[in-house]
């Protein structure tokens, strides 16, 4: 029955808010409301699953770059996520004070810092991407395999 299927994926703070009488027709037909509708899901599940890694969603995207790109700056991690540099500072002294990056000279610029993670930071991380992985699995569960790959390229046209 679709109405059970729709209460028991709804996540609780949406499901208060929720009449199944609600005419969302128009809303249904939007790419922002069904991304969004997504996203509350998805982030649900990964702020309960990193909260044992002390992750939040940009804190996991930061130390999952320098997990495959060790040595980017804070512009270049920046620029790849969006974020205001003074956003990012405090996020880099955060996993400074955990312990997990650490800062070098850059090998070719002698006025840039390259961020490396720490033993520590690469064992969180490597933890951290395998649980993130089975959870987008579990997330997407309802879509085949193709669908999936169609979905996160259809999303990437928007955004790229």
């Amino acid at each position: 029955m679709v109405t059970s299927r729709r209460k028991r994926d709804t996540p609780p703070a949406l499901a208060a808010h929720r009449s199944d009488a609600l005419d969302t027709a128009v809303l249904e037909r939007l790419v922002g409301y069904n991304t969004r509708r997504a996203w509350l899901v998805i982030s649900e599940v990964f702020a309960e699953r990193m909260a044992v890694y002390g992750l939040r969603q940009v804190d996991f995207s930061v130390l999952s770059l320098l997990l495959h790109n060790p040595g980017a700056t804070s512009r270049e991690l920046c620029a790849t996520l969006d974020i205001l540099p003074p956003n990012l500072v405090s996020l880099i002294a955060g996993m400074d004070s955990r312990g997990l990056i650490e800062r070098r000279p850059h090998p070719r610029d002698g006025r840039a810092v390259g961020l490396h993670l720490t033993p520590e930071g690469e064992t969180l991380v490597t933890e951290a991407e395998q649980a993130v992985t089975q959870l987008e699995s579990d997330a997407s569960a309802r879509l085949s395999a193709k669908e999936r790959e169609t979905l996160i390229r259809l999303l990437q046209k928007i955004y790229l």
